[in-house]
């Protein structure tokens, strides 16, 4: 830092501020330290910063090992919320989600000195080096578990699922089927109790649920069920690549979409418009979610003894065609 202050022919000080992008720093004066950066071959030496400041401005996230276009997105927009706080995002990811393996994941984001956590897995059991490793780095979830030290940010879904299963009554389907994501995710549970609640709400007749992985594979093993089942005229699935497989087990069976049956999906994912037909679904805010977690987090590490309350983030449902009115029975008794 000494060497580029000389060749910048500015303060080590100035440098400092320089590189950590304070508000007091003339453009001018930030570009001769950017030059002499680029001449010398500088790099931050994120140890010693540690050491002398007793802050590493990194934020840990964990997250599991997935294809699964949710995770992906939420772990994008943490990255870009903490980037524009100035922090950088060290992720850990799990290859399950025992217990043991998310103790893992945090112990190497607090061997890692990072100053917060945002946890993107269920919380299935609370063991007591989770609750441990929680209290000693101010931790956010995302998915409405949490520990006692843990702050949450989630989105409504049961709402989501309310959002859903309204739309397809209100276009005279007398009933909706639900293929429910894995049981071990609150998310999924949420979408499902929302799902059963809305159809008791309106006295209608609550079909078995039918559950799948997150994956299209599980869709398309459950859409070949209800392509079988001459009186499924509607569905809700937990999630958009759920529903890919479904629409086109239902083509399979013969089965059209809309026609004969109407589908709704959750996510939003930018495949979504381009199924066919394209999907109605219930978005979920994955940027809007990693600035609230960010910007929690951030005031969780700025005041730990203070209790912030969770923050809750609502859906929004996208009609497109792959719904639409109730088939006329009727017309074919």
């Amino acid at each position: 830092m000494a060497d580029v202050a000389r060749v910048a022919g500015v303060s080590a000080q100035t440098v400092s501020r320089a590189l950590g992008n304070h508000p007091n720093v003339q453009p001018a004066t930030r570009a001769k330290v950017l030059a002499a950066v680029e001449q010398l071959g500088y790099r931050k030496n994120n140890a010693a910063r540690i050491l002398s400041s007793g802050r590493s401005r990194t934020i840990g996230v964990v997250t599991l090992q997935t294809g699964f276009y949710s995770r992906t997105a939420l772990v994008v927009g943490i990255e870009r919320a903490a980037q524009a706080h100035g922090y950088a995002v060290s992720a850990a990811t799990t290859a399950s989600l025992d217990t043991s393996a998310i103790e893992a994941a945090l112990l190497r984001l607090s061997e890692q000195h990072v100053e917060g956590v945002v946890l993107a897995v269920p919380l299935i059991h609370v063991s007591r080096r989770i609750e441990q490793l929680t209290s000693a780095v101010p931790t956010i979830t995302v998915d409405g578990s949490r520990t006692s030290a843990t702050e949450v940010v989630a989105v409504d879904q049961s709402l989501a699922a309310h959002l859903a299963v309204r739309h397809l009554l209100d276009l005279g389907h007398r009933t909706v089927w639900h293929i429910a994501g894995p049981p071990q995710w609150l998310d999924a549970t949420s979408r499902t109790q929302g799902w059963r609640a809305a159809l008791e709400a309106e006295g209608r007749s609550v079909p078995p649920v039918l559950e799948g992985d997150w994956s299209p594979e599980s869709g398309y093993r459950n859409g070949l069920i209800l392509g079988s089942i001459p009186d499924v005229t509607a569905v809700f699935v937990a999630s958009d690549e759920m529903a890919f497989g479904a629409i086109r087990a239902l083509h399979e069976q013969g089965r059209r979409v809309p026609a004969d049956v109407s589908v709704v999906g959750v996510d939003d994912i930018a495949l979504a418009e381009y199924c066919s037909p394209s999907l109605t679904t219930v978005a979920q805010p994955f940027a809007q979610m990693g600035e609230l977690a960010v910007g929690h987090l951030l005031r969780h590490i700025a005041e730990p003894a203070a209790t912030l309350d969770p923050a809750t983030v609502k859906p929004r449902l996208i009609v497109r065609a792959s719904t639409g009115p109730a088939p006329d029975r009727s017309a074919t008794a």
